[in-house]
């Protein structure tokens, strides 16, 4: 069964998917012999759609059959490297492809709401990476649109389907801990300035906020929820992209959480959630987790280890969107739409407080 986070989930919509447009580039459909096989596409080409590709290898019932690109030179040297048969010189191609059941946008983020809003024109199951969009307005655009379609769509938080991070909930169901007060987690690295990345281009959604803020403050909501009151001192360089932040944010049960991103430096990514009772300490790189220890009052400290038998973590998001889209469930009960939204949101919030707006961003 499908396990709930804390933040409840919108009542899933609609759960039968539209009928797809037949055909693509004469190519002849796939036989598979297993009824429970999920086929995937993935649509663009770069480092995060090779680490997914990688994952997605040792997700039982994964296939992976179809790639989407901007030009066919980038689609077949991807293809032939992740042995993927369908190669599409386009997003709208790889939409059309009657032989996909989901598809995972591994665009840019200033990408992600024209690649989502594609895919599920076409009916297809849409896993987007994070963070969601660029804005809220996007974000509620991709939300809208796959509600009335009546498929399934999916922040890519690998985090959150991370053994250790599972493991992490369950310890915070049982209420070992006691009430949650307060929750710290820091993110960063040392990026080197280029003006010409991604990192630093407005016109990419650049920033430390987006790029890796989007981690601690999604940990956070998985924790406490939505935010009452947010609030944050951020570091722009110059390119007016912010480069380093702090963070604060209130909650209604008077919880309070602490975050810190960067982009300067590299600094230890740990996490903690403090309670009445005891802690929970996530090690370093707690977005990425394989131990954690408990601290209860009066205990000895109980460690839990979750090291990787197999692949390197991405396969853990992709087996939920199966289990989900097997359940005929078209919003993740663990990475909830509404949720995303709430982080979305929060973000916004943010860059609003130290000016920071993309070009992309008009009215």
């Amino acid at each position: 069964m499908l396990a709930a986070a804390p933040v409840a989930p919108r009542p899933p919509g609609r759960t039968e998917p539209d009928t797809q447009s037949p055909g693509t580039k004469g190519r002849q459909p796939l036989v598979t012999d297993t009824p429970n096989t999920t086929r995937w596409g993935i649509l663009s080409t770069g480092r995060i759609a090779g680490l997914f590709a990688t994952g997605l290898a040792s997700a039982p019932g994964a296939e992976l059959v179809a790639v989407g690109s901007r030009t066919q030179e980038s689609a077949d040297r991807f293809a032939d490297q992740f042995d993927i048969p369908r190669r599409h010189a386009s997003y709208a191609d790889l939409a059309a492809d009657p032989e996909v059941d989901v598809i995972y946008v591994a665009t840019p983020h200033p990408g992600h709401k024209d690649a989502a809003l594609t895919c599920i024109a076409a009916g297809k199951n849409v896993l987007c990476e994070k963070p969601f969009a660029l804005n809220l307005g996007e974000a509620t655009e991709m939300v809208e649109a796959a509600r009335a379609k009546g498929v399934f769509l999916m922040e890519a938080m690998w985090t959150r389907f991370r053994p250790a991070m599972v493991k992490v909930r369950e310890v915070l169901a049982s209420g070992a801990i006691g009430d949650i007060t307060l929750v710290t987690a820091n993110i960063g690295w040392k990026a080197g300035f280029d003006p010409a990345s991604r990192l630093y281009d407005p016109e990419l959604g650049g920033g430390a906020l987006l790029d890796g803020g989007v981690y601690p403050l999604s940990f956070v909501s998985m924790v406490l929820g939505a935010p009452s009151e947010v609030t944050g001192l951020a570091v722009l360089g110059k390119t007016g992209v912010d480069e380093q932040e702090a963070i604060s944010l209130l909650h209604p049960s008077g919880a309070v959480a602490c975050v810190g991103v960067t982009i300067r430096a590299n600094p230890i990514s740990l996490a903690t959630i403090v309670g009445t009772s005891g802690r929970i300490q996530i090690d370093h790189d707690f977005h990425k987790p394989i131990s954690f220890t408990v601290f209860v009052d009066g205990k000895e400290p109980e460690r839990h280890e979750y090291p990787l038998a197999e692949g390197n973590g991405y396969q853990f998001e992709a087996m939920h969107v199966m289990e989900c889209l097997q359940q005929g469930v078209t919003e993740s009960p663990i990475m909830p739409l509404d949720e995303s939204l709430t982080i979305m949101n929060t973000m916004d919030t943010l860059r609003a407080q130290w000016g920071v707006r993309y070009p992309q961003e008009t009215g």
